[in-house]
């Protein structure tokens, strides 16, 4: 069991109804895909202003789909983030072509969209933006660049499930977004995701995709045109998105309220005199005209002077009933990218950024009093460890 008093970096949280309606269609015999599926894209769809949307397994899946969809293939580039669980990488070398990794803004964390430009070739085929801990870029540079370079752009908006830009739901505007429903993320499925398109066509084609590219046609006809994969989403991991969909702005408020908090907290404990960097502020993300869902609340520590480097800090807080998370590693520097022809020094910011960012815990359920509790207790652990 679990020790009550730990406090997780992330904690998903499923009401009674939900688990009670989870228990209805396990008992209906139809577990796998059906009609909470098409139910939970309906209402996905309404979220993203009536856009076509389909759901899978996981938001993995989603991106592949989303290459495929879009045409990429074998000799294409693919621009994005050093930033990012590597799955984003990861599917770009999936369906045979090569990802171009850019430089982060120091401040965001984001792709430097002036870097991106300068990375484009005659091979560059999309755009692969990453908005991390559900912080959007300049969208309108984004696909300024875009139309300009003839790219398609497929957002990595697994984080992003709520946040905004101009006012304007992300995902209710540009070409193929991408979210994930996995269990750390704002609403979940225990595992999934979706994809937003921007025709029926791409999303019958998404559709094919997701389950082996098979086209059914009267009783018992069955064809495939284009190989596909297993990626369908279950009724079971759609009925727990039914059942978090309806509070979606609650928990987004109330997770604003706590990063509200945090940053009160890292004043109070002189965070910033430390070295340790804070994500943009309220103010600066309200004034570039961003509304964040506040997916997680990272720090980016001064992991050279600290004895044990973020290792150390991680300890400390576990040993204090804290848990965190590392959200990510410069992801070109992994064995399989080194492979590929990446080294050390290429990517600086993301490369410093990646060696101390420490993701703080962010839960709706969080008490808004646990947010001093971890910035006292990590303003400790790095005095203690200071070189």
């Amino acid at each position: 069991m679990p020790d009550p008093a730990f406090l997780p970096f992330t904690r998903p949280h499923i009401d009674e109804q939900t688990i009670a309606e989870v228990g209805r269609v396990l008992a209906s015999g139809w577990i796998t895909s059906g009609p909470k599926v098409q139910a939970f894209e309906t209402q996905l769809s309404a979220l993203f202003g009536g856009r076509p949307v389909r759901a899978f397994a996981n938001g993995t899946a989603t991106m592949e789909v989303a290459l495929r969809v879009a045409g990429i293939g074998p000799g294409d580039e693919v621009i994005t983030s050093a930033i990012t669980w590597v799955a984003t990488a990861n599917v770009v070398v999936a369906v045979g072509a090569r990802p171009v990794f850019v430089d982060i803004d120091p401040v965001t964390r984001n792709l430097d969209l002036a870097a991106v430009e300068a990375a484009i070739t005659p091979r560059t085929r999309a755009l692969m933006p990453v908005y991390l801990a559900g912080l959007p870029v300049d969208m309108d540079r984004l696909y300024d660049i875009a139309r300009r370079h003839k790219l398609r752009v497929i957002e990595d908006a697994a984080q992003a499930i709520d946040a905004r830009w101009q006012g304007r739901r992300i995902g209710s505007f540009g070409d193929l977004v991408s979210f994930s429903f996995q269990a750390n993320k704002n609403i979940t499925c225990a595992e999934g995701g979706c994809l937003v398109m921007n025709t029926v066509d791409e999303a019958e084609r998404a559709e094919r995709l997701r389950l082996q590219g098979v086209v059914r046609t009267g009783a018992d006809g069955m064809d495939v045109e284009t190989p596909g994969g297993k990626f369908n989403l279950t009724d079971i991991n759609a009925t727990i998105g039914l059942g978090q969909l309806p509070h979606l702005a609650a928990i987004t408020q109330r997770r604003t309220e706590l990063a509200a908090a945090y940053f009160q907290a890292t004043e109070r404990h002189g965070l910033a005199s430390l070295g340790i960097g804070l994500p943009p502020t309220p103010m600066a993300i309200s004034a570039a005209g961003i509304t964040p869902n506040w997916h997680m609340f990272q720090v980016v520590l001064p992991a050279e002077r600290l004895a044990g480097g973020r290792a150390g800090v991680m300890q400390l807080l576990k040993e204090a009933g804290i848990g965190t998370g590392v959200h990510y590693p410069a992801l070109h520097l992994f064995s399989f990218y080194r492979g590929l022809g990446w080294r050390d020094g290429q990517l600086p910011a993301a490369e410093r950024i990646g060696r101390g960012i420490l993701t703080l815990p962010l839960f709706a359920q969080m008490a808004t009093e646990d947010t001093d509790r971890v910035c006292f207790q990590l303003a400790l652990a790095c005095r203690q460890l200071a070189l």
